[in-house]
């Protein structure tokens, strides 16, 4: 007898097949670019936001505007006082692009308001690196989390909201880690040696972006070479020479220009400030506040930023516990990080925008390595109560103060632009051994010097101050505290302005010097 055969199942209809198809790419991990688009978006979204009021001017934005103006009209940077050698240019010829496709503004307020979206936008792409190393390295979550962690951290949107040269040159240090890691890996590589000179140069660019970079980026490969420690010796020696090749250009240029004696005399003066040997600017600088009395004040601010950099010991011990060639590059990347500050801490020039080169490395060291239980509940629930609550106090501290208006530099010169004469003879009482921020904002507009005598002041016919009162009482200003009160004790105050960033920003009409014809009050 024969038994009939079982007839197959009809096909399933479209309309059955789609919840099936929905589930199976809902249960798809996302790729890792959603993540880094959305680290990247929240970024720049953040940084954006009142980027014209929540921040000041800082003296360096409105040098390095200047400078990037100069970038543009060909040749190497330079301001008014003569060509600049003291950081290399690749920042500068980045603003001067960014100028050249948005248009450059005459007004040195509105340029650096403008240059500031430029950085905001290289933190997004910081973002994003960072979330793509962590990925690579331990997985896409992690990543994400690195990469949230650094768009809400406040110290790092002080620092990407202001046109410093530790963003870009952090951009190119992450792309060029994010190369090499691969190299780590052990079988056959594609092209490796292409990989590794790729890497390098990436690194590279962040030496020409700001040269004392090379602590975190030349020096950890040479450590590697010498140690075995990474990818294998011969590419990591293809990627450390490469990472001089940008740098060794620019003095070649450089010298074959005729500019050799300025720029050696501007580099050792650098390389005097970066040892300690000259202490010009920063908290070790004499007469100038501790750090620990700084730290103190910004604390209701930063804590969760001084939260993650306590943990900088652990991170390290942790990467050096893993022995995979990954984990000891990285191992060098963020051991070579904690030495330059900590000698930058100890007895070299200590500024707050140094931190920035740790606080980065720092975060991928803690994504990549800090464990997170798995088999118990308890432990698992109370480490992702901690990540939340590590994310939600900066984002709290943000809603709470993005919204307080410190632009008072920007109200000061509408101000004068109605009611100080152009060309007016002004004192400024900051800027410590050089020209402080009020001379670089004013200086096309008006005549500006450290003229605090009568006779200075007669000679120069100087009716007005302006006295960024913060700068002064913590003792970064050209003229001592007592003269600059004794200064403007008779004077009359015509425009004021309080602010986070220096306090009391004011504008006085001097009294007449005996003797000197009184000008228009």
């Amino acid at each position: 007898m024969t038994v009939p055969r079982a007839s197959a199942p009809p096909p399933p209809t479209p309309a059955a097949e789609a919840p099936r198809a929905a589930r199976r790419t809902l249960g798809r991990p996302l790729p890792t670019a959603v993540y880094a688009l959305f680290a990247a978006a929240l970024t720049v979204t953040l940084r954006l936001v009142e980027v014209s009021r929540a921040g000041d001017l800082f003296v360096d934005e409105v040098i390095y505007q200047e400078l990037g103006r100069s970038a543009g009209r060909g040749g190497f940077p330079s301001t008014s006082e003569g060509l600049f050698f003291l950081h290399p240019p690749g920042f500068f010829y980045l603003e001067a692009g960014w100028m050249k496709l948005f248009g450059e503004h005459q007004d040195v307020i509105a340029q650096v308001h403008s240059l500031r979206v430029l950085n905001a936008l290289l933190a997004g792409v910081t973002a994003a690196l960072l979330v793509a190393l962590v990925a690579r390295v331990r997985s896409r979550p992690a990543g994400l989390v690195a990469g949230v962690l650094f768009a809400l951290d406040q110290f790092c949107i002080r620092q990407n909201n202001r046109v410093l040269l530790e963003t870009e040159t952090m951009v190119w240090v992450l792309a060029g880690f994010l190369v090499l890691v691969p190299l780590c890996r052990s079988g056959p590589q594609g092209r490796p040696r292409a990989r590794a000179v790729a890497g390098g140069l990436l690194l590279g660019m962040g030496v020409l972006t700001k040269d004392h970079s090379a602590l975190v980026t030349v020096l950890p490969l040479l450590l590697a070479l010498a140690l075995g420690w990474g990818p294998p010796r011969r590419l990591t020696a293809w990627a450390a020479s490469a990472a001089v090749l940008p740098y060794a250009v620019y003095v070649v240029f450089v010298g074959g220009f005729g500019h050799w004696t300025d720029f050696w005399e501007q580099k050792t003066h650098g390389l005097d400030r970066l040892l300690g040997l000259t202490q010009e600017t920063g908290f070790n600088a004499p007469g100038t506040p501790s750090l620990a009395g700084r730290l103190l004040d910004e604390l209701p601010g930063y804590g969760t930023t001084y939260l993650l950099l306590a943990l900088t010991p652990v991170a390290l011990f942790l990467l050096l516990r893993r022995r995979e060639p990954v984990y000891r590059l990285l191992a060098l990347f963020h051991a070579c990080a904690i030495l330059t500050l900590g000698y930058a801490l100890a007895i070299g020039t200590l500024e707050e925008q140094a931190l920035y080169l740790l606080f980065v490395p720092n975060l991928v060291a803690l994504a990549v390595t800090v464990p997170v239980p798995r088999r118990r509940p308890a432990a698992r629930t109370l480490a992702v109560a901690c990540i939340a609550g590590v994310l939600l106090a900066p984002a709290v501290v943000y809603a709470k103060d993005r919204w307080q208006p410190d632009d008072g530099f920007a109200r000061m010169q509408e101000y004068m632009r109605q009611h100080v004469p152009a060309g007016s003879g002004i004192v400024t009482v900051d800027g410590q051994k050089t020209r402080g921020v009020t001379y670089w904002t004013f200086e096309d507009s008006y005549r500006l010097g450290n003229w605090v005598t009568p006779g200075e002041r007669a000679a120069h016919r100087a009716d007005y101050v302006i006295v960024p009162w913060k700068v002064v009482e913590q003792g970064y200003g050209r003229s001592p505290l007592p003269e600059v009160r004794e200064l403007t004790r008779d004077a009359r105050l015509l425009f004021s302005f309080q602010g986070h960033t220096y306090g009391s920003l004011a504008l006085y009409r001097l009294p007449p010097v005996p003797g000197q014809p009184a000008g228009p009050r």
